[in-house]
């Protein structure tokens, strides 16, 4: 749904980060518009903040998810200046600078010196050696520091990968430009903007293990530090399908998330894509964001014009906004910016099956599902996109899925009920046919997921079962 589709067609995962963005919607906040017509959620559970094994229950099947986000999670691995930072939240931050670095931006051709200090995790192998890997991270970067996230990984033949730069990343645009990094492999693998991928998976190569590793910068001498609070990746080995085993409904529930539309944004902000069908996964974030009772404040959107409905849209293209992919479908970026809100968490992640995703909606928890298709291959779209961005929100008795999908021509026309077989199918498969006839990627099950720090009881045991918590 997107003209920047073209940059990253070689790989599944790129062709659905260049979907169109897509606004999210809060669902339990008492100040929510659908507060009154929501049951409120259990209460929280007692804290899991320190449990070492947060973030590493491994999810079945064929894919891995590992993150690290407790404070005795912070204190492992080996430090460079940074420290482990406890409390209701812990994280990570800069203490001590290791060293001092220029970086000229490519973006805007500004040198700038920068203090810095690493963090570098422990090596992971994840229960299933991998044909890709995409990183996910929740920080703040107050004005005068950034991130950069780099992984890197021992194959299946023990040999070793370069670092490989994961992503340049603000909270804001005012110190650098929010960037992934292009060209960049050994000739056995490659990051296309936002995923490590195999080159070659039927040569049997798979990474077997990884590092990643995080580097905190702020300007000299001014004692400012970024706060990491959740650093991790997801792993997966999804075998080349271009069909999925059907499943059973279990489930009929429907979600109050707000609706917002990518479209009645088409030309605002060429500076970030232009608005339209390029802000389909943007647009999905917001409506997220909001419906967990989360939303920009008066002073964030004073930037836009005024005359825009929605600004929360426009102020969600822009911090999601990847200068180098020159568009706001950049996966981690999307978690990035929900995780910025308070106690918010956020991953990039893979689910096997629709009955995983009918747990987390059962428990109260939409997703923002990635999918490519053949208009005629989803019932009631009008349309096809080679990479899409729409928000998951409940099933039908049927079983069919009801979705906020931002590719509508206004926000009265988000929601859409599709045929769960059709939907399932266009979602899990990892190949599929474009209208020529030709053999092309599909996603393999990839989503956001976004919730807050304190869970519900039942939504911490549907998150942990996918090894998030």
């Amino acid at each position: 749904m997107t003209s920047s589709t073209p940059r990253r067609t070689v790989l599944a995962a790129a062709l659905a980060a260049a979907g169109t963005a897509a606004t999210t919607t809060p669902a339990t906040a008492a100040t929510s518009p659908r507060a009154a017509d929501f049951p409120p959620p259990p209460a929280p559970g007692p804290a899991q903040a320190d449990a070492p094994e947060r973030g590493h229950a491994p999810a079945p099947g064929l894919v891995d998810n590992r993150f690290w986000s407790s404070y005795t999670d912070w204190r492992c691995g080996d430090a460079a200046g940074t420290r482990a930072v406890a409390g209701r939240r812990p994280g990570l931050v800069l203490a001590t600078p290791a060293g001092r670095t220029d970086y000229t931006d490519p973006h805007t051709g500004r040198t700038s010196a920068w203090e810095y200090a690493s963090w570098t995790s422990p090596e992971h192998t994840p229960t299933v050696p991998a044909t890709e890997v995409i990183a996910s991270w929740n920080a703040h970067t107050p004005p005068g520091t950034w991130i950069q996230v780099e992984l890197s990984g021992t194959y299946t033949d023990t040999t070793a990968t370069p670092w490989y730069v994961l992503g340049r990343w603000a909270s804001g645009d005012g110190d650098i430009r929010r960037t992934s990094v292009d060209d960049q492999t050994d000739g056995r693998s490659t990051v296309w903007t936002d995923t490590f991928a195999i080159d070659d998976t039927a040569s049997g190569l798979r990474l077997a293990s990884y590092r990643l590793r995080l580097t905190l910068h702020r300007a000299p001498g001014s004692g400012l530090t970024p706060t990491v609070w959740r650093l991790g990746a997801m792993a997966s080995d999804i075998p080349d399908r271009f069909t999925v085993p059907a499943s059973a409904p279990n489930l009929t529930r429907e979600l109050a998330v707000p609706r917002y539309s990518q479209n009645t944004h088409v030309g605002q902000y060429p500076e970030y894509d232009n608005g339209g069908e390029a802000w389909c996964s943007p647009t999905s974030s917001q409506m997220i964001v909001e419906y967990w009772g989360r939303r920009p404040s008066a002073e964030d959107l004073s930037w836009v014009n005024p005359d825009f409905a929605d600004p929360q849209v426009c102020h969600a293209a822009r911090h999601t906004y990847d200068h180098q992919y020159e568009g706001c479908g950049n996966w981690p970026f999307n978690a990035a910016y929900a995780a910025g809100y308070p106690d918010m968490n956020a991953v990039v992640t893979r689910l096997g099956s629709l009955t995983e995703l009918e747990e987390l909606i059962r428990a109260g928890i939409p997703a923002i599902t990635s999918q490519s298709f053949l208009e005629e291959e989803l019932t009631g779209a009008g349309y096809g996109t080679s990479g899409h961005l729409m928000t998951v929100i409940g099933f039908t008795a049927e079983g069919d899925i009801i979705a906020n999908d931002p590719a509508a021509p206004d926000n009265e026309a988000v929601r859409r009920v599709y045929r769960r077989r059709e939907w399932e199918n266009i979602w899990l498969r990892t190949k599929r046919y474009d209208a020529n006839g030709k053999v092309r990627s599909g996603t393999g099950g990839v989503c956001y997921l976004y919730w807050p720090t304190e869970p519900a009881r039942r939504q911490h045991r549907a998150l942990r079962s996918l090894g998030l918590l």
